[in-house]
């Protein structure tokens, strides 16, 4: 049998607060609410001050989710594995009863296999999730709560690849003469069941197969026989291929890589991926190489919310996101400050995105988290740092094998800002210390105390860090994004570091580059002024920037009613700032004026709401799937006020938020009206059933509500 997956998007229960037997199958959950994955419980709730700034005045909590699905006979035998995408946080799993285990991180792919507690036919299988975010104080960015990723079942034989245990390479991309050819290999790492040897089943084959664009195979590579006997077997395979089409930001092309396993005298499809063909290289001198040619990282940092979804975020708002940044002429994305969805990383392959792919913001210790407001004393203190020392392998080795196959993945980061100062490491070297966020800073936070951790200790977690994340990979380098190299260079932090990168330390890059001549530099975390990006563009040997930020984001709230960081030239609600212009010609952009934003919103978002009678048609290939975000644009013509927009639905679909992307509204995101900002809206329709979703946008009045228009989708 063919492995399949099965996403669990609808027929989910949810509860808010806690319930002692809901993972008892029997449990009656009949009165609980239905919703559809991903889900954010944080939006669901109006704000409150009381809740901490650092993460949007938004509230955590206890809640459970349940969900049942009856696995048809034919699978019975078969490898049965349930995937979380990301449970933010604190995950308690059981199936049909049976607990499987809690996983602390709220980013980390989690996996098991329930091929044994499953059930087959008619008996539905029952999934219950406990959910622990009573710490909302535990970040310095909104975070969300809840199954905020999808979730699926994978269905499998039993000898199959264990979780994101095929590993693809591109070795080499060479020439002769005038003649391309790369040398590409397979890591295959296989879960090999015991019981196929009592079967006769003596030995197993693996071929692994690239397919164009237009489904062509195009290079097949398979193993020798190898003895079938159980446990988990690495099977690794070469192969060549001629005239290769390379993976870039310009041009980027994706092969199909299939992996076919034979046992005996059965074979089947175990796995199915795209992946990229590309090389690259950083030389200390001259900077990044892609493809072998020079290259800058015109990057911009992201967060992992959406604005009035929170963090329930889907590829499709994604993806328009994604295109509106390409216009500005970025080409890489960091994924700060942990991994994101998983959807993210196929649009950056298929769009043609280089990320940096990061893991932590904190390691042992914790950093200031603000509740009252950003930088306004007394901070918190909840956070990663808990369960790093327990979880932190774990953790990283789940982030480098999922995303290890990702042509768009040129960087690992191990952290964020875990050198900043008296934050709360320090060292005897500087009897003083500031970072970039000290405005408010007590002066007795600045000074060396030995009672605090020692810096020195950061460069033995790096050793180790690195180690765990080239043990999975070694084909990509890994960096960091220093808050305070002043100090931390000098004590070893960067020693084990292949690619050092720099958070608003522009004015230290020439003297660095002459201490360090044998390390390269980046801009891991930037300003936007042209100044900025001026010293990359003027020094071959800096390989590029990263923004700080791309897009706004919630939470790092400066203090009530401002619940979120205007910090992007892209409104949360998805729309270009003023900025945005300079920014693409600054990164040789093609620009978007305000009639431009229309016409591609119109060509590849329809229904695109532009004060017209009415607008329907074309929508994305998955349009129909139960959970899909239609998103509908709505401007009012410039000669009219700002308006407060009344949006209802009817039929197959319902409201799933509205966005103006103005950070201080505190209108609840589960609102059915908001006020425009600068004419603009961004309302999202949430497919719920197969049919017709009637739309009707209606400007609320004190004295009465005047329909703008209605659409059918």
């Amino acid at each position: 049998m063919d492995t399949k997956r099965i996403i669990l998007t609808d027929n989910w229960k949810f509860h808010y607060g806690d319930c002692e037997d809901a993972w008892y199958k029997g449990y009656d959950d009949s009165s609980w609410e239905k919703v559809t994955l991903p889900h954010d419980f944080s939006v669901m709730a109006p704000f409150s001050k009381e809740y901490s700034s650092g993460t949007g005045y938004l509230r955590g909590g206890i809640a459970w989710y349940r969900t049942s699905i009856c696995i048809p006979e034919e699978y019975r035998g078969k490898r049965i594995t349930l995937i979380f995408d990301g449970i933010y946080k604190n995950s308690y799993v059981w199936v049909n009863s049976y607990f499987l285990g809690k996983r602390p991180s709220g980013y980390a792919q989690i996996s098991y296999d329930i091929s044994e507690q499953a059930c087959f036919g008619d008996e539905p299988l029952q999934i219950s999730v406990k959910v622990v975010h009573t710490d909302i104080a535990d970040s310095r960015w909104f975070t969300g709560s809840g199954i905020t990723r999808k979730a699926s079942l994978m269905i499998s034989e039993k000898t199959a690849p264990s979780v994101d245990g095929i590993f693809f390479r591109c070795d080499s991309v060479e020439r002769d003469g005038d003649l391309s050819f790369a040398k590409v290999s397979v890591r295959n790492e296989l879960l090999i069941d015991a019981a196929d040897r009592e079967k006769e089943q003596e030995s197993v084959v693996v071929q692994n197969m690239l397919f164009d664009e237009e489904g062509n195979a195009v290079l097949t590579m398979e193993s020798e026989k190898v003895p079938a006997e159980g446990g988990t077997g690495v099977i690794e395979v070469f192969g060549e291929l001629s005239d290769p089409k390379l993976w870039s930001p310009d041009s980027p092309y994706l092969y199909t890589l299939e992996t076919r396993i034979t046992l005996g005298d059965t074979s089947y499809v175990a796995d199915r991926k795209k992946v990229g063909l590309r090389t690259f290289s950083f030389d200390p001198d001259e900077g990044f190489f892609l493809n072998g040619k020079s290259m800058k990282f015109k990057g911009v940092c992201v967060h992992h919310d959406g604005g009035c979804l929170g963090t329930a975020m889907k590829k499709e708002v994604w993806r328009r996101r994604l295109e509106l940044l390409k216009r500005s002429g970025c080409n890489a994305i960091r994924c700060s400050h942990n991994p994101h969805m998983p959807e993210l990383y196929d649009l950056c392959d298929e769009l043609g995105f280089m990320m940096m792919d990061e893991a932590f913001d904190e390691w042992e210790n914790p950093k200031n988290k603000w509740s009252t407001g950003h930088n306004v004393y007394p901070p918190k203190h909840q956070g990663y740092y808990e369960d790093f020392p327990a979880w932190h392998e774990a953790d990283l080795r789940t982030m480098v094998r999922r995303d290890r196959n990702h042509p768009s993945v040129i960087l690992y980061s191990i952290g964020n800002e875990i050198d900043y100062p008296n934050d709360p490491y320090c060292h005897p070297m500087f009897s003083e210390m500031t970072g970039n966020n000290d405005k408010n800073k007590p002066a007795a936070e600045r000074q060396y105390d030995a009672n605090k951790p020692n810096m020195e200790r950061l460069k033995v977690l790096a050793r180790e860090l690195v180690s765990i994340v080239k043990d999975e990979d070694d084909t990509r380098p890994v960096t960091l994004a220093a808050a305070f190299p002043e100090l931390s260079t000098r004590i070893g932090f960067i020693d084990e570091i292949d690619v050092v990168g720099y958070n608003y330390k522009e004015h230290l890059y020439a003297e660095d580059h002459k201490r360090f001549p044998q390390k390269t530099f980046l801009g891991s975390e930037n300003g936007h002024s042209p100044e900025a990006w001026k010293i990359v563009e003027d020094n071959r040997y800096v390989c590029g920037q990263f923004i700080w930020t791309g897009i706004d984001y919630l939470g790092e709230a400066a203090g009530w009613p401002i619940r979120g960081s205007s910090a992007g030239f892209i409104t949360t609600a998805g729309f270009a700032k003023k900025e945005f212009a300079e920014r693409s010609r600054l990164w040789e952009g093609v620009g978007v004026s305000e009639e431009k934003i229309d016409e591609m919103s119109v060509e590849l978002w329809k229904p695109e709401l532009l004060n017209t009678a009415e607008a329907d048609t074309e929508f994305a290939e998955n349009s129909n799937d139960i959970g899909y975000l239609y998103q509908i644009l709505l401007k009012v013509p410039d000669s009219l006020p700002e308006k407060d927009i009344l949006v209802q639905v009817s039929g197959a679909g319902e409201l799933a938020g509205i966005d103006n992307g103005d950070l201080s509204d505190l209108t609840p995101y589960t609102s059915d009206h908001r006020k425009t900002l600068d004419g603009r809206l961004a309302i999202y329709i949430r497919r719920m059933a197969a049919g017709d979703i009637d739309v009707s946008v209606k400007e609320l009045l004190s004295d009465k509500t005047e329909l703008i228009t209605t659409v059918n989708i």
